[in-house]
């Protein structure tokens, strides 16, 4: 991905889609990018935890360094010129200036956005303090304003606390300090996805799949004014789904249903195609 300009374009692009609402597909290798690219998305979000999957980790607590997830991200956007937002866990720093400076970096690698989260890796209290999680998406937004979209994240029901007044309260707190989009991973039911996008308007929510109870449909979910819908480690669990089933049928012996696909030229193809 080239910086200067084109990162400021790419920005400019990723902020606006925000207008209408979008579906942004995340993405964890160069193919996986070019496929949704290809199918007419216009943005991709990272996912720390398919490429944690990827590389035999498991997601949190910085599985994946920033050097690698930027360079994850680098390699997307080189190949699709799309913008794309990083899944950055909590900002990849210990301090809110720390973060700041992942921000500054994201930027420097010419990414259109990322995300920063209120978890802290620690298993007896998974998801930082108010005052700590607001200072981090504070620090986050100084160094991002007018150059970076910011989303500020809260994981309380994934982490099981389905507490949707203290939710609303660190989302808003994040639209007050800078943050240009607010996101929730998997709300209780639809009525919590509707009080969060009222709390928060007239700023963006993002929704990932949908809510702890059900996937909903694109069109319901914009309807109720959710303006980003991603898809998380969606994409990667439904093509290892894809390695499991055809696994077994290449230990029962079905060669042919193991291998039916797309061949490996195709493959070469998108990428040679993208390299020009």
């Amino acid at each position: 991905m080239s910086v200067g300009m084109d990162q400021r374009a790419h920005y400019e692009r990723f902020l606006h889609l925000h207008d209408q609402g979008f579906v942004m597909p995340n993405a964890w290798d160069g193919t996986s990018a070019i496929l949704v690219a290809q199918a007419g998305f216009q943005a991709i979000g990272t996912s720390s935890a398919a490429i944690a999957s990827a590389l035999g980790r498991l997601d949190g607590n910085h599985a994946v360094s920033l050097e690698e997830h930027l360079a994850n991200a680098v390699m997307m956007g080189r190949l699709t010129d799309l913008p794309i937002n990083g899944d950055f866990e909590d900002g990849y720093g210990a301090t809110p200036e720390d973060v700041g400076r992942t921000v500054e970096a994201a930027i420097a690698a010419g990414l259109a956005g990322i995300g920063v989260e209120d978890t802290s890796a620690n298993p007896d209290q998974p998801i930082r303090s108010f005052d700590d999680a607001v200072a981090r998406v504070k620090a986050a937004a100084r160094v991002a304003k007018g150059r970076l979209v910011l989303t500020g994240r809260t994981d309380n029901y994934l982490q099981g606390r389905s507490d949707l007044d203290d939710t609303i309260k660190r989302l808003t707190a994040f639209a007050e300090v800078g943050a240009d989009v607010l996101f929730a991973p998997y709300p209780t039911d639809l009525a919590a996805v509707s009080a969060i996008v009222k709390a928060v308007a007239p700023k963006p929510v993002n929704l990932v799949v949908g809510t702890m109870t059900e996937t909903v449909p694109v069109a319901e979910l914009l309807r109720l004014g959710v303006r980003r819908i991603s898809m998380g480690g969606a994409f990667y669990a439904r093509a290892m789904t894809a390695v499991r089933d055809a696994a077994q049928q290449l230990a029962a012996g079905d060669i042919a249903s193991a291998t039916a696909s797309m061949g490996f030229r195709e493959i070469k193809k998108l990428i040679a195609e993208r390299q020009r």
